[in-house]
């Protein structure tokens, strides 16, 4: 694994701090060891780093300020929203500063007649829906860590959710984002309409991971509450069985608004931390929502139940009321703090794969959790192929953290090899920089890098993640043996 402080810049401090004095009232400026501790990492505990400092802005003239100061100086900046990614995308830079945008959480607008909501990347994500509950709409993508994740890190890491499958990652739920430049210029991506004038910048913000623009606001879309939601618990003897269920219902042309999986690790997990009423003694359990009205729920549901029936479930719950429904989604939504509770530490795999890979996948991650000798529990959204495996390990123990991370690594390069990607909604970070070199070819990662280089010239946002340099792709081919990239491609220092 490379680490971020491989990309060196020589920086004065005292010159930094005293340009951003100028600008920001002493409390938002955070100098002192005691202070940048909580800052030195996200939910990728596994890797961290102390930044030289924080700073915490209030208004928009203060992030452009901060900007300008930091690009005049050649200081690096890491945006940081609520820290609970999981690919490292913000742990901080040892030689730069963390803009954190933990002030901006007002909801400036709601318009039920347009269905969007302008926000502050602060605001958290299920803030929005307790919102626009009032007027019978709430805002569709929905992350496990949606009671604390927030709204500019949703758009940095193009999250998803478990109902993505129906109703779209974050990106499919964005008007418009609002930020600003290295060089402190602001800048607007998309517009309050459904198109805008010249080339879809809109799409790359979402999921640029702080490397592009530091995002002041955003427009969203809302969507309106279904007049009724049922959830179907489908119990399987073999997980392999489970997954291809899971192909068989979007084959039937089943679109379901949720269609989640998760194993008898995953449900061991969680029922004595949520009691969700899941059935222990299955290997597998899929959670199949139907939503809309009562007659389309009804049609559809029994639907889903022939077809899961054939699949090969050995029992189906249907949920009887509201209570019920959030009763089973309770669960997989605590997967990951569940499995916390039971192993020291655990890293969270985020690939992609089709569909009607997953029973293939599921039965390699079991052959390679014998490899590695760690547990691993299985949460899926099953639905878009997104594997959510959850490998558990005592980072106190020597040895176990790198078997962790071989054994992701192993996912991950499984996943591309299957015809699916390295990340569905977690982003690149740091856990998956040199990973890039296992999807992307020399050529894609120079364009990737030229891209970058039209938003930051100097490499000054975020250094050190989401794109390798080709020489850390020439480090990982030799060690993985994958294709070697271009040696004649020279892209810009970052």
């Amino acid at each position: 694994m490379a680490f971020i402080n491989d990309v060196r810049f020589e920086v004065d401090k005292r010159a930094i701090l005293a340009r951003l004095k100028s600008h920001l009232p002493s409390q938002a400026i955070l100098v002192d060891e005691e202070e940048l501790r909580p800052y030195e990492c996200d939910g990728l505990t596994a890797y961290r780093a102390m930044p030289l400092l924080v700073v915490l802005p209030e208004t928009e003239a203060q992030v452009a300020d901060i900007l300008r100061a930091c690009h005049a100086l050649k200081v690096p900046v890491v945006p940081r929203g609520a820290a609970t990614g999981l690919s490292g995308g913000a742990m901080p830079h040892e030689d730069g500063v963390v803009l954190s945008l933990a002030r901006f959480k007002k909801i400036l607008k709601i318009d039920p007649l347009s269905r969007t909501a302008v926000v502050q990347p602060g605001v958290r994500n299920l803030a929005v829906s307790e919102v626009a509950a009032a007027y019978g709409l709430y805002y569709a993508p929905d992350p496990s860590s949606q009671i604390a994740c927030t709204i500019g890190g949703n758009v940095a890491e193009n999250s998803g959710g478990v109902h993505c499958l129906k109703y779209g990652l974050t990106v499919h739920n964005v008007l418009k984002v609002r930020g600003f430049t290295i060089e402190g210029d602001a800048i607007e991506f998309g517009a309050d309409g459904l198109d805008a004038a010249g080339f879809d910048l809109l799409a790359i913000i979402n999921g640029s991971e702080g490397l592009l623009a530091v995002i002041t606001e955003v427009t969203v879309k809302l969507t309106p509450k279904p007049e009724l939601a049922q959830v179907v618990l489908a119990y399987f003897d073999d997980v392999q069985k489970a997954g291809n269920a899971v192909a068989d219902v979007i084959a039937a042309g089943i679109i379901p608004g949720g269609l989640e999986m998760m194993d008898k690790k995953a449900t061991h997990a969680v029922e004595p931390y949520v009691k969700a009423g899941y059935d222990l003694d299955a290997e597998a359990v899929l959670l199949c929502e139907s939503d809309g009205t009562p007659a389309e729920v009804a049609e559809e549901i029994e639907r889903m139940k022939a077809v899961l029936e054939k699949s090969g479930a050995t029992s189906l719950v249907v949920s009887q009321n509201e209570a019920d429904r959030l009763r089973f989604w309770a669960g997989r939504k605590a997967a990951f703090p569940a499995v916390g509770r039971i192993t020291p530490d655990y890293m969270c795999m985020d690939g992609t794969i089709p569909r009607k890979r997953l029973a293939e996948m599921l039965e390699a991650i079991e052959t390679l959790s014998g490899k590695y000798a760690l547990r691993c529990a299985n949460v899926f959204h099953a639905g878009d192929g997104n594997l959510h495996p959850l490998i558990m390990y005592d980072a106190n123990q020597p040895g176990e953290l790198e078997r962790a991370t071989a054994f992701g690594f192993e996912i991950l390069e499984l996943s591309v090899r299957l015809g699916g990607t390295i990340t569905g909604e977690h982003g690149v970070g740091v856990e998956k920089v040199d990973l890039m070199a296992a999807q992307f070819s020399p050529a894609e990662i120079s364009a990737f890098h030229r891209l970058k280089a039209a938003f930051d010239p100097d490499g000054l946002l975020n250094p050190g993640k989401g794109i390798p340099t080709l020489a850390r792709c020439r480090e990982y081919t030799q060690t993985r043996g994958t294709t070697s990239p271009s040696p004649t491609a020279t892209p810009p220092r970052f």
